[in-house]
């Protein structure tokens, strides 16, 4: 595959990407866990720093639980595309609070084509260190 058709794929995956998680960040720094659940898929696995969770409930309730004043921040480091209409993307992202310090965690997502559409099928923090 010439260069130019791997930096396509790549530029294409990041785009659908930030589609999401530009939404994603906008409802978590607006304090609106309906509008980030909305974002999920009806059987979203969801694994914060707490138990994990299936479907859009519980990721409501994960970001309803967050403190007022919660941003976040997020750099894309890898993509993948595993199959038609499903992509992987490994983030950096800080999470910034208004009275202690901010939180540096790793966060793999799982990206679904739903119609017209991109949601978040999976969604899996680390904390390392």
């Amino acid at each position: 595959m010439p260069a130019t058709d791997a930096m396509s794929g790549e530029n294409d995956r990041e785009t659908v990407l930030r589609g999401v998680l530009d939404k994603w960040k906008a409802g978590v720094d607006a304090h609106e866990p309906q509008r980030v659940a909305a974002l999920f898929t009806e059987d979203a696995i969801f694994q914060g720093l707490r138990p994990y969770s299936v479907g859009r409930p519980g990721v409501a309730a994960y970001y309803d639980s967050q403190p007022p004043g919660l941003t976040a921040a997020y750099r894309i480091l890898e993509t993948r595309d595993l199959a038609a209409g499903l992509v992987l993307g490994y983030l950096a992202v800080e999470f910034s609070f208004a009275d202690r310090p901010s939180l540096h965690v790793n966060l793999a997502v799982l990206v679904r084509r739903a119609g017209a559409d991109w949601l978040i099928a999976h969604y899996q923090v680390s904390q390392l260190g």
